[in-house]
């Protein structure tokens, strides 16, 4: 595995979930009215969701085992070789999920969804994080 690859898309990734955090306001009323903030907010998000399959996608590539089936199946084989948990698996996919829907449906966001994403579970992809660091300074 190239670390380089993987430490680049980790920094990527930190700065996407520290725009997350600058650009979330205090409540979803807020966000609702203020469309540059719901353009910084899902990009973001989007992006982290797609930096964390892009990454698990590197370092499977150099597991022995079965290509995943899907972007969310990345995290459940990452689960299954003891990378991140299988709790931080399940809330990845669910990710993913967001992702499909900010990607090919962004005028159905539910903006109360984003925000949720934004204030309660942001907190998963700084764990991805640390699980994927934590394996190169093992490795």
């Amino acid at each position: 595995m190239d670390e380089g690859i993987v430490l680049a898309k980790l920094d990527s990734l930190k700065r996407c979930i520290e725009r997350v955090r600058a650009k979330t306001p205090e409540s979803i009323d807020i966000l609702i009215e203020d469309v540059d903030r719901q353009d910084i907010i899902a990009v973001n998000l989007e992006r982290a969701v797609q930096l964390c399959v892009d990454i698990a996608a590197h370092v499977l590539s150099e597991q022995d085992v079965p290509a995943p089936e899907s972007m969310a199946d990345s995290f459940d084989v990452l689960a299954g070789l003891d990378y991140i948990s299988d709790d931080l698996a399940a809330r990845l996919r669910k990710a993913v999920g967001f992702r499909n829907i900010a990607v090919y449906a962004y005028r159905e966001i539910d903006w109360s969804i984003v925000f949720a994403i934004a204030t309660e579970r942001i907190e998963d992809f700084v764990d991805f994080a640390r699980c994927m660091t934590a394996r190169l300074s093992n490795s």
